[in-house]
């Protein structure tokens, strides 16, 4: 289906062209006409299928076929979970809509405060926002929620995982009751508690569902390499010598931040550009990793499923799980993150031995079996610089005080004494 089928204003299908869309992904084909419609939405779609662009389509529809002064208010909210995810919808709403007359801004936590402040009281028409900062400025008010006709929750599952749900629900009862506006939300899976949300704040929400494995196994091609684990350092090295120059965006997800930290040290001492993601990095600084990672001036970017959350990289050429996830959602969201917007990529795991037993529970979530191999001698690199060993905790200062005090035991002499002198 093109987009040009869809009743969709003129200004709207520029951008769309500007963006350089032409034919709709499965979640469009099934979101977008219930939405230009007003119905409200409840749809089960992973990262890379085209659900921003999907909402926001609809969202400026929406906004330009019913034009209405607000005295500065906004008329729309769009909530995510994480900054990354905020700053890359608001990046694809200024591409998609260069030529609205909509100001759009993006209030989350870590940069200027006073200047979100500003621009919230100067008056804007779209708030794309993670919900703390946003009740702050909410709770002082800088802004009214009484004009908002439309609603887009993304990520939703990723609220409760974050804890955000406190927060979200705080929202959503200060919103316009939902018969007044239109609500959009998106989630990985239609959990229970998903769907409980959209029965309490959504006006008969139309579900849309997109199965993961639609959604990431058709386009990625994936292998897991059963190795020990001193193996998989120079099988990488290996398959990196192997991949070349195709191999100009990695993403490696790791299950513990420490492991990150480790392996990114391992890379860059062998030459590689790499950067780690954790979540006590400031934000300026994420942020700036994730430009460099985007603009190529890094190769590895190396992240834990919590600080990954609500990545949104384009042309990602591999995925790679050093470790193989616990949980087998979060294997789908990895991967998803390689052959986005129709692109093709590889996903590539190392199942070793304290891991490789979730991989039966991984297979049985996306329905089907992935191509297993043992890797040959030649795919390793065992020549490799080894870097700086792993440090060792610390040991808190109270612990060596305490060791000081503790009595030191004596060697007893060989004589059988106890003292000092020569045994009698």
């Amino acid at each position: 289906m093109k987009f040009e089928e869809l009743n969709i204003p003129d200004v709207v299908m520029q951008g769309i062209a500007g963006v350089g869309f032409t034919d709709l992904t499965p979640v469009q084909v099934e979101s977008i006409p219930l939405a230009l419609r007003g119905k409200d939405v409840a749809g089960q779609a992973q990262t890379g299928t085209g659900k921003t662009a999907a909402f926001l389509i609809a969202l400026f529809t929406r906004l330009l076929r019913n034009p209405k002064p607000t005295g500065g208010n906004p008329r729309a909210l769009i909530l995510a979970p994480t900054r990354e995810l905020v700053v890359q919808i608001v990046n694809d709403a200024e591409g998609l809509g260069a030529f609205c007359p909509f100001k759009i801004q993006a209030i989350f936590g870590g940069v200027d405060y006073e200047k979100q402040r500003q621009a919230l009281r100067t008056g804007v028409d779209i708030i794309v926002a993670t919900p703390g900062r946003l009740i702050d400025y909410a709770r002082q008010k800088v802004f009214s929620f009484g004009d908002i006709e439309a609603l887009v929750i993304d990520e939703a599952d990723r609220m409760f995982d974050m804890g955000f749900i406190k927060d979200l629900r705080y929202i959503l009862r200060k919103l316009p009751s939902y018969e007044k506006r239109q609500t959009m939300l998106f989630s990985a899976t239609l959990s229970p508690r998903v769907m409980e949300l959209a029965y309490e704040f959504m006006n008969l929400a139309e579900k849309v569902q997109i199965e993961p494995e639609q959604v990431t196994a058709e386009r990625i091609d994936q292998v897991v390499y059963h190795v020990s684990r001193r193996e998989k350092f120079p099988l990488l090295l290996g398959l990196l010598r192997k991949f070349g120059e195709e191999a100009d965006r990695v993403l490696v997800f790791v299950n513990t931040k420490k492991e990150a930290e480790h392996l990114t040290e391992r890379l860059k001492a062998n030459d590689f550009k790499a950067a780690v993601i954790s979540g006590d990095i400031p934000q300026n600084k994420r942020l700036r990793i994730l430009t460099d990672f985007k603009e190529g001036r890094l190769t590895f970017l190396i992240a834990t499923d919590v600080a990954s959350r609500g990545l949104h990289i384009e042309a990602v050429s591999h995925v790679i799980n050093w470790d193989l996830p616990q949980d087998p959602e979060d294997y789908v969201h990895r991967i998803g993150r390689t052959a986005r917007a129709g692109a093709s990529g590889q996903a590539i795991s190392f199942a070793d031995e304290d891991l490789a037993f979730y991989l039966p529970d991984i297979e049985a979530f996306i329905g089907r079996k992935i191509p297993n191999t043992f890797p040959e001698e030649e795919d390793f690199i065992w020549e490799f610089k080894r870097g700086a060993p792993r440090k060792k905790a610390p040991v808190p200062e109270r612990e060596k005080a305490a060791a000081k005090r503790r009595p030191r035991h004596r060697r007893k002499p060989e004589g059988g004494g106890t003292g000092g002198g020569p045994a009698s």
